[in-house]
C-alpha cells in the first residue's frame, strides 16, 4: 500500500521465487488528497483522513481476501510533513491493524528507483527518472546498479494547486512566476544530479507516476494508431509544450471534459505539467520515456531483495528481459524444454547464417531468444491457427524492459514463424512502420521458422545444425543427430530433414536461397 499526497495504491503482487520475479494479481487507486491540509495548523484534515481510512479498510480486506503473506504499507509527503501525520498513521496501527512506514523523501526516491529498475531495461545508459507526486518531486540518476543522485524537493501537483492555481485559466504573469518558482526549487536537484554525470553521457529522461501517465494519455488518444499500453510510450519535448500550452488555457471544466483523463486528475494537471516541462528544460532532456512502474512495485522488490529473494538488485536489471519472457512463457504454460530448443536453434542459425540469412547487426538477436521462447503460447488457445493467437497473446501480455516497438516486433517474429510471410494487409505488419525493423522482423522470423520446423518430437534429437560454405544462392544446412545411448541404434532424423525441406519454398522466397538439407 502507498499512502501518498494525492491517492492511495494498492498493488497485490505474487512472487515468484524460482525466476525471481513478480506478476501483478490486482492494482487499485482511489483519491483520497491527504495533501489538501488545514492552511492554518498544516495537519491532516479529518475529511481527508476519513477517506483514507475507509481506502485503507477496504484495501486491507482485499488484500486478506487474497490470502497475502505480508502487507507492506508506506507513507510519503503529506502524512511525514504534517504535524498530525504520526498521529494518523499510530491510529492506523491501533484501528486497522496496518504498520505504516513514514518513509523520507531520498527513501521515496530509492523505492521509485526499484520500483523503475523492475519494469525498464536500462543498458549501458544512465536514466534519470522524474516523478511528480501530489505533495513531492523526486529525481533520480541511476544506471541500472546502485542510484548516483536521490532528491526529492518539496513541490507537487496538489501541493502547488493549492498554493498558486487559485484563478484559472492561470494569468500569463502568473504561469511565469510559477515556473520560476518550480525552477528554482528544482534547482539544488538538477545541479547534483548533472555533477554527478561523466563526460559525454546522454542520459534518458523517465516519467513515472500520475502527472507522466496523464499527459501521455493525451498524447495517444490523438495519434492514428494509439499504443495499447503506456509503458515505454515517448514523448517529445515539442509534443508535452504543445499539451501543457493547451491545457494552461483551459478551465477546470474544460479538462474535466477531457476523456483521457479522470476528473480528479484533470484538476491538478496544469501544475504537474509546469514541473514536468521545467525539469525537462532545466536537464535539458529532448523527449520523455514513460514507465507505468513506481514507488508500489519498488516496495515489492525492496521486500524481495530483504528477504533473499533477489540475489541483488543488479543482477534484477541485468536479467530483466529474461525474466519477464520466461515468466510469460510459463503463464501459458509452454512447454519449457522445447521451447529453449528451439531458441538454441535459431541463435545457432543466426550465429553462423550472418551475411547470408540475415544482416542484423546484433539487435535482433534477444528479440528472436524472446519469439522463440513464445512462439507456441497461442495454443493454449487453439492449436488451429495457433500463430495467430501468438501474436496477440504476445502483443497484450506484459513484456517488461522491452521498448513498445521492440515488444511488436517480438509479436510479430513469432507470429511468422510459420504459414504465410508477412503481406501489407496485416495488422501485425502494419503496427512495424519503421522499414529497419521491417527487415529486422523479416529475417529473424525466417530463423525461427526453420529452427521451429526441427521441433518434431519431444524428444531432443538433434545435437546441432551446421551451415556449411556452399556455392552462390544455396543454404545447405546439415544436422547432427545426438550420440545414441549404449546398445541403442543411432537416431534418425529423416522427420526433421523431411520438415526442413519443406520450408524451401519459403526460404527461395523470403531471401532468393536455394535449401539444401545434407543426408547422413
Amino acid at each position: 500500500m502507498d499512502i501518498g499526497t494525492n491517492s492511495i495504491h494498492l498493488l497485490i503482487a505474487e512472487v515468484d521465487e524460482e525466476l525471481r520475479s513478480f506478476s501483478v494479481l490486482l492494482a487499485e487507486k482511489a483519491t483520497t488528497r491527504l495533501g489538501e491540509r488545514d492552511p492554518d495548523s498544516g495537519d491532516l484534515s479529518p475529511a481527508s483522513i476519513e477517506r483514507a481510512f475507509r481506502t485503507l479498510r477496504h484495501d486491507k480486506e482485499l488484500a486478506e481476501s487474497h490470502q497475502v503473506e505480508q502487507i507492506v504499507t508506506a507513507a510519503t509527503s503529506a502524512v511525514r510533513e504534517a504535524p498530525n501525520g504520526r498521529d494518523f498513521v499510530q491510529a492506523l496501527y491501533d484501528q486497522l491493524g496496518l504498520s505504516v512506514d513514514l518513509v523520507s523523501g531520498p527513501e521515496e526516491a530509492r523505492l521509485i528507483y526499484l520500483g523503475v529498475l523492475s519494469g525498464m531495461g536500462f543498458g549501458e545508459q544512465p536514466h534519470m527518472i522524474l516523478d511528480i507526486g501530489g505533495g513531492s518531486t523526486e529525481l533520480v540518476l541511476g544506471d541500472g546498479r546502485d542510484a548516483r543522485v536521490l532528491t526529492s524537493t518539496r513541490i507537487g501537483a496538489v501541493r502547488l494547486q493549492r498554493e498558486f492555481c487559485q484563478q484559472e485559466p492561470l494569468p500569463l504573469e502568473r504561469q511565469r512566476f510559477l515556473k520560476a518558482y518550480i525552477q528554482g526549487a528544482l534547482d539544488p536537484a538538477v545541479s547534483e544530479l548533472k555533477r554527478a554525470l561523466q563526460p559525454g553521457e546522454q542520459p534518458r529522461l523517465v516519467g513515472t507516476s500520475g502527472t507522466a501517465m496523464a499527459l501521455a494519455s493525451l498524447a495517444a488518444v490523438a495519434e492514428a494508431k494509439p499504443p495499447l499500453k503506456l509503458q515505454g510510450y515517448r514523448l517529445p519535448k515539442q509534443r508535452i509544450d504543445e499539451l501543457v500550452e493547451a491545457l494552461v488555457a483551459m478551465t477546470p471544466e474544460q479538462r474535466r471534459e477531457l476523456s483521457a483523463i479522470n476528473e480528479r486528475r484533470a484538476e491538478i494537471i496544469v501544475p504537474g505539467s509546469l514541473i514536468l516541462q521545467t525539469a525537462m528544460e532545466m536537464v535539458g532532456a529532448p523527449e520523455l520515456v514513460v514507465c507505468d512502474r513506481a514507488l508500489r512495485e519498488g516496495l515489492i522488490v525492496d521486500w524481495m531483495l530483504r528477504n533473499q529473494i533477489l540475489g541483488d538488485r543488479f543482477s534484477f536489471q541485468s536479467t530483466i528481459r529474461e525474466r519477464t519472457v520466461l515468466h510469460l512463457a510459463q503463464s501459458y504454460g509452454i512447454d519449457r524444454e522445447r521451447a529453449d530448443r528451439v531458441a538454441g536453434h535459431a541463435l545457432s542459425l543466426y550465429d553462423q547464417g550472418k551475411g547470408l540469412l540475415h544482416h542484423d547487426s546484433g539487435a535482433g538477436r534477444e528479440l528472436l531468444w524472446a519469439a522463440a521462447q513464445l512462439h507456441t503460447c497461442g495454443k493454449s488457445i487453439n492449436i488451429s491457427a495457433y500463430h495467430k493467437h501468438t501474436w496477440y497473446l504476445i502483443r497484450h501480455g506484459e513484456l517488461l524492459g522491452f521498448s513498445q516497438a521492440e515488444h511488436l516486433m517480438v509479436a510479430a517474429m513469432a507470429r511468422y514463424h510459420r504459414r504465410s510471410l508477412p503481406k501489407k494487409r496485416h495488422e501485425s505488419w502494419q503496427l512495424i512502420e519503421e522499414r529497419d525493423q521491417r527487415s529486422m522482423v523479416f529475417s529473424m522470423a525466417l530463423l525461427l521458422r526453420l529452427a521451429a520446423a526441427l521441433d518434431r518430437r519431444p524428444a531432443a534429437g538433434i545435437a546441432a545444425i551446421r551451415v556449411h560454405p556452399a556455392a552462390a544462392g544455396v543454404l545447405d544446412l546439415e544436422l547432427v543427430p545426438h550420440a545414441p545411448e549404449p546398445r541403442e541404434p543411432a537416431i534418425d532424423l529423416s522427420l526433421e530433414r523431411w520438415s526442413l525441406r519443406s520450408c524451401s519454398e519459403v526460404v527461395a522466397e523470403a531471401c532468393g536461397l536455394e535449401l539444401r538439407v545434407r543426408e547422413p
